[in-house]
């Protein structure tokens, strides 16, 4: 018995490398190697530009930041793991623009080195010379579904929940000696210097949080401390100053020990969530505990962008390819074309945006979003392959005949 499981053990590993090997050599005669080629100069430009212009478009946005830095005296490693989580947002808003403009630029410098011309020549038709454009649009997609559906809500999430803590917790554990640390909008701290057990001297406290009943604490010294998941500072042998402003008089409370909240007065037991960062099942059906009547249009918007967008990544790519292997070659090179293809891509985000902005208001429009993502791409795969189908179809029957 031990010799039969172990026989049909051994059969099953077997099975499974010639399921392996027989897929990879499937692969390797569906994708010749002038496909792998062209691939492979695709993926490389798209994860070269796409991976610039994010990392563009975050140190743009991360100086939105600076000031939270520089107000709560943030370290430059709090800074960065702040704001690179931002980085798979910007990858998912460029991801469908940039497989555009490799697609566009490889296969547009393949034409002016005459790589096409010879592909042409050695008999590949349309749909062989476009192969390796709709793989790399195919994974573009992909990648485009992934981000959208699960990597940059939970990054997002994660974002927000971590700018929630600097504001309100965080900044209150990073007091610097001699600063004036901003700890929230209305608190103001000042430690003279921290001791290495963690003990501060010389606090002081410009208490704004209620409005007209400003206070300004004094203490010797001090020490932080987590209460209820709230920062909170032990003050000793201090005074706390109020002025009354209808008498003018200053109004002096000494005490031997005192406990003060240094989050914000204004801060949320439960933070709201933004729709950037809610599932899709909670955007398509909003809880209507959470979303008024007047934003449900804009969560089911938020939701069906996220399907649609990645499908633009396609589009967008098949415009590329029909504004190249469309239409006869010229050696002086033709600008007419790719213009066109760039200003329909732009035209057809204007569109998106102008839709999505009316659907939010008007929830019948809806059903337009998914068709303005994915129909020009399928007119473009018409005019690029089903005249070559045509043609295939008619001399197959004149062969017959």
């Amino acid at each position: 018995m031990h010799d039969k499981a172990v026989a049909s053990r051994t059969g099953e590993v077997d099975n499974r490398r010639m399921t392996v090997r027989s897929l990879q050599s499937w692969l390797k005669s569906r994708f010749l190697t002038l496909d792998r080629y062209v691939f492979h100069q695709l993926m490389v430009a798209l994860l070269a530009t796409t991976g610039g212009l994010a990392a563009l478009i975050w140190l743009m946005q991360s100086l939105r930041f600076v000031s939270l830095v520089v107000d709560r005296g943030l370290s430059l490693r709090v800074f960065i793991e702040l704001t690179s989580l931002l980085i798979p947002s910007f990858v998912a808003v460029v991801l469908p623009i940039t497989t555009f403009v490799v697609s566009l630029f490889v296969y547009q410098r393949l034409a002016g080195d005459r790589e096409l011309t010879v592909m042409q020549a050695a008999g590949l038709s349309q749909f062989a010379l476009a192969r390796a454009g709709l793989g790399c649009a195919l994974m573009a997609t992909i990648m485009g579904f992934l981000l959208n559906l699960w990597i940059v809500p939970t990054s997002y999430h994660a974002f927000r929940q971590y700018e929630f803590d600097i504001r309100n917790k965080m900044a209150a554990f990073m007091l610097q000696e001699g600063v004036f640390t901003k700890v929230s909008d209305a608190m103001t701290v000042y430690i003279r210097s921290r001791s290495h057990d963690g003990t501060l001297h010389g606090i002081m406290v410009e208490d704004d949080r209620q409005p007209g009943n400003q206070a300004t604490i004094l203490a010797n010294h001090g020490s932080m401390m987590i209460v209820n998941d709230t920062p909170r500072v032990i003050l000793y042998d201090g005074s706390r100053q109020v002025i009354d402003h209808k008498t003018g008089r200053l109004n002096m409370l000494v005490f031997k020990q005192d406990s003060m909240d240094l989050s914000s007065a204004h801060q949320e037991d439960a933070r709201f969530r933004d729709a950037a960062e809610m599932s899709l099942g909670e955007l398509l059906h909003p809880d209507p505990q959470q979303v008024s009547e007047r934003d449900t249009g804009k969560f089911k918007v938020e939701g069906w962008r996220r399907l649609t967008s990645p499908l633009t990544c396609f589009s967008f790519a098949m415009v590329g390819l029909v504004a190249v292997l469309r239409g006869a070659f010229s050696r002086y090179g033709n600008i007419k074309r790719p213009l066109a293809a760039v200003l329909t891509v732009v035209g057809l985000l204007a569109i998106n945006l102008l839709l999505q902005n009316l659907a939010s208001r008007n929830m019948a429009l809806i059903p337009l979003i998914p068709l303005v993502a994915l129909l020009p791409g399928l007119i473009c795969a018409g005019i690029l392959f089903i005249p070559e189908m045509l043609a295939d179809r008619a001399s197959a029957r004149l062969t017959q005949n």
